[in-house]
């Protein structure tokens, strides 16, 4: 049996929360998201909470009952707090910066890398060695900061690229005489 799925998500005050059907909506101070949730599953309020229940022991409705419950916290967190991811770049003459609504980073191309900050995402860059990505919809926070990382994923030997902030490059040994 599911451990996360059978809490319910609460609702915060200043986020309203409505479900129809299979559709799961949500609407806060940062933004509206909306979720369709998979036929196998059963959603309803109950008492300023979302409750989500398998229709039935199949193996497809026991998988998405976590799932879908974790989505619906995700949408109800983002849209009151909101989430963010922080990288970092590591490298002689790498470094970022925002221009306008783009995000441009010197990465020891011939050439500087733009790249387009999409709506409902906020790219700051305090130092110029890092960049904090910020949004309300969680995935989309995700695939921007992965996206940037792409660019030039770190190295093993130096080090040299962008990384998260809480990830860990395992190190090798370079060539010995």
């Amino acid at each position: 049996m599911s451990r996360i799925g059978k809490h319910a998500v609460k609702v915060p005050a200043g986020v309203d929360a409505s479900v129809s059907g299979q559709a799961v909506s949500v609407k806060g101070k940062l933004g509206q998201l909306k979720l369709a949730v998979n036929d196998e599953i059963k959603v309803s309020m109950e008492d300023g909470a979302i409750k989500v229940e398998p229709k039935s022991q199949s193996r497809l409705a026991q998988t998405m009952w976590a799932t879908s419950r974790t989505l619906i916290n995700n949408m109800v967190v983002g849209v009151s707090t909101g989430f963010t991811t922080n990288l970092e770049i590591n490298g002689v003459g790498y470094r970022a910066a925002v221009q306008g609504k783009e995000l441009v980073l010197t990465l020891g191309f011939s050439h500087e890398v733009r790249y387009a900050i999409p709506e409902g995402i906020a790219i700051k860059c305090e130092k110029p060695t890092s960049i904090s990505i910020t949004g309300f919809d969680k995935q989309r926070v995700g695939q921007v900061a992965a996206e940037i990382r792409g660019y030039k994923k770190p190295e093993p030997f130096k080090g040299k690229g962008i990384k998260y902030e809480t990830e860990t490059i395992l190190r090798k040994e370079g060539k010995k005489k």
